[in-house]
C-alpha cells in the first residue's frame, strides 16, 4: 500500500512537468543565418510565440549535412538552399511540398516550385568602394577589359560558397560557351578566393580588397548601420544574377504540423518584416514598411538573370572546371 501510495504521488508530481514540456523544431540553416548576427534568433523566437514550442536553430554546411544525414537527419525544417542547389537537393527524396500559396510572392522572377519555398532575394552583384573605385564597371566587359592591377577583387569559391557558385552561373549566363575566356581575363584581377561569403567581405571591409563579391542589397547595411554612403553595388548592363534563399520541411520531421506552421510563418507579415535589416535583402512577400527608407534609393538591376534548377544543375560541374582551369595558374 505504501508503495502505491508513492508511486501515485511521484505519477502526480510528474504530470505538471510532463505537461509543460514543448515539442522542439529543430532548423538546420547556414552559419551566418544561425549566427549571432543573423536572422536564425528572431526567427526563432518570433515563430515560438505563436506554435506552442521551442524552435532549435542548427549553424550547418545545410547541403553536405543532409547528404551525409540522409533519412536520419534530425532536421524537421532546413534554410538557406539557393535554386543553384536545389536539384541536389531534391533529388534526394527528403524534402515535402510546402502548400504555399506562390501567388502572394514578390519576386522579379516566376517561381513555381511546390518544395522549396523562397522567403528573400537579391541578386549577385561586385560591390566597391567609391574612395577606391573612381570608374566602376558597368558591365561585365569593362570589368574585364580593364587593367590587370585596376581593381583589387575578392571573390568565394563556387565550390564552397552559394555565393561563389552564383558568380560562376552568373558569368556562364553571360558568356556560354566562351566563359573560359572570361574566367582568363577576371582571373589576374582577383586578389584572392576565399572559402565563403564573410571571408571575402571580410577582407573587403578591412581595405584588403576595393571590390567584393556580394549582392545589391548589401551597401544598405553601412549605410543604415555605419552611416557610411562609400560602399555601392555595380549593376551591370547584361544583367545581374537573381539569388533567392529557400526553405523546405522533411519528410520524415517528427512534427509535421509544426514544420507546415513554419513555412506558413516565413510568409507571413512577421518574418517578412524582419528581412530587410534582419538579412539585408528584400523579402519575398513586399509590403508597404517592410523596409527602411534607405532600401528604395539602391541601384536594382534593369534585367534579372536566372537559371532554372535544373539548368544550373546541369551547368555547375563543367562551370566549376572552366573557372578551375581559369585559376589553377
Amino acid at each position: 500500500m505504501r508503495k502505491t501510495l508513492m508511486l501515485a504521488g511521484f505519477l502526480l508530481a510528474a504530470a505538471p512537468a510532463l505537461a509543460d514540456e514543448k515539442p522542439v523544431l529543430t532548423v538546420y540553416a547556414p552559419e551566418y543565418f544561425a549566427g549571432e548576427w543573423g536572422p536564425g534568433q528572431k526567427m526563432a523566437e518570433g515563430f515560438e510565440k505563436t506554435c506552442g514550442c521551442d524552435v532549435k536553430v542548427v549553424g550547418v554546411d545545410v547541403l553536405p549535412r543532409i547528404l551525409l544525414e540522409g533519412d536520419k537527419t534530425p532536421a524537421d525544417v532546413v534554410v538557406g538552399f539557393t535554386a543553384d542547389v536545389m536539384q541536389r537537393a531534391k533529388d534526394t527524396g527528403l524534402f515535402a511540398p510546402h502548400r504555399e500559396d506562390l501567388s502572394r510572392l514578390t519576386l522579379p522572377v516566376a517561381w513555381t516550385d511546390d518544395t522549396f519555398l523562397p522567403f528573400d532575394w537579391s541578386e549577385t552583384a561586385f560591390v566597391y568602394d567609391k574612395t577606391k573605385v573612381k570608374n566602376p564597371p558597368k558591365s561585365f566587359a569593362d570589368l574585364l577589359n580593364a587593367p590587370d592591377d585596376g581593381y583589387k577583387i575578392a571573390i568565394e569559391d563556387p565550390r564552397t560558397s552559394l555565393s561563389g557558385l552564383a558568380l560562376l552561373l552568373w558569368v556562364k549566363s553571360v558568356y556560354g560557351d566562351k566563359a573560359p575566356e572570361a574566367w582568363a581575363k577576371l582571373a589576374p584581377k582577383v586578389l584572392t578566393v576565399a572559402p565563403g561569403w564573410s571571408e571575402a567581405y571580410s577582407l573587403f571591409t578591412k581595405g584588403e580588397a576595393d571590390m567584393v563579391l556580394s549582392f545589391t542589397t548589401s551597401p544598405a547595411y553601412h549605410i543604415i548601420e555605419e552611416k557610411d554612403d562609400t560602399k555601392a553595388a555595380a549593376i551591370f548592363t547584361e544583367g545581374n544574377y537573381f539569388l533567392a534563399e529557400t526553405a523546405a520541411q522533411l519528410k520524415g520531421t517528427k512534427h509535421p504540423e509544426l514544420a507546415q506552421k513554419f513555412m506558413d510563418y516565413l510568409l507571413s507579415d512577421d518574418f517578412q518584416g524582419m528581412i530587410g535589416v534582419g538579412n539585408w535583402s528584400y523579402p519575398a512577400v513586399m509590403k508597404p514598411g517592410f523596409l527602411p527608407p534607405e532600401f528604395a534609393a539602391l541601384p536594382k538591376a534593369e534585367k534579372t538573370l536566372f537559371l532554372t534548377p535544373e539548368a544550373a544543375e546541369a551547368l555547375r560541374a563543367p562551370a566549376i572546371e572552366e573557372w578551375r582551369q581559369a585559376f589553377r595558374k
